[in-house]
């Protein structure tokens, strides 16, 4: 369920939150990726990687990057789920979850060095098709607008925000006159009200805070 939000020192909190749920699967992949090429000795396919990016300094903490792999995954997944409530693409939320399993099995149920890269590289192509999804047309043929232009019904004063895709923005406090906007009657939010553009879930049909 999308909650409704108000705006905090002149930034939405839903937005803040957005933004950084979003990163949580690009982050997870990237960590897990690197901490493996951090660990040639245990992957040397990524062993070039590594000595390029400067990760032969943390061959001293070999023992450790099992675990850093293990987490990452985890913070991925993390992301991945957000990023499925964003966007609802099932495959690259599927393919997320299957490449973490891959990767916990090799580390638990049957280490195999053979089976950590195929679920690397998984976490990786999901995050990218998460970055497809985001971006992809609204229904129509569209391409879903993620900044409205709000005006003020006071003082006619407008600024252009980032809209969540995830989340109503219910309360709004105009940066010229500090009068709290909120929704008309049957709108779900401030930006489906004033702003040049509805929300990122009326844009795709599936309704706001449903």
């Amino acid at each position: 369920m999308q909650h409704k939000q108000h705006l905090q020192d002149g930034k939405p909190l839903a937005m803040n939150r957005a933004k950084v749920l979003s990163a949580l699967d690009k982050l997870g992949a990237v960590g897990a990726f690197l901490a493996a090429a951090a660990a040639p000795c245990c992957f040397p396919l990524l062993a070039s990687i590594g000595a390029a990016v400067g990760l032969s300094a943390l061959r001293s903490w070999r023992g450790y990057m099992d675990y850093a792999i293990q987490g990452f995954a985890v913070v991925s997944v993390i992301g991945n789920v957000a990023a499925f409530r964003q966007h609802r693409a099932v495959w690259s939320l599927s393919l997320a979850l299957s490449s973490a399993a891959i990767i916990f099995f090799a580390f638990y149920a049957n280490y195999q060095v053979a089976l950590v890269y195929p679920g690397l590289v998984g976490l990786v192509f999901a995050s990218v098709l998460n970055l497809i999804a985001r971006r992809r047309p609204a229904p129509g043929g569209k391409r879903m607008e993620l900044k409205s232009t709000i005006t003020c019904p006071h003082c006619s004063h407008q600024k252009t925000e980032t809209m969540p895709t995830d989340a109503c923005l219910y309360f709004y406090e105009c940066t010229a006159c500090h009068v709290t906007l909120r929704p008309k009657p049957g709108d779900c939010c401030v930006f489906c009200s004033y702003g040049s553009a509805k929300c990122p879930p009326m844009q795709t049909g599936n309704g706001c805070c449903a």
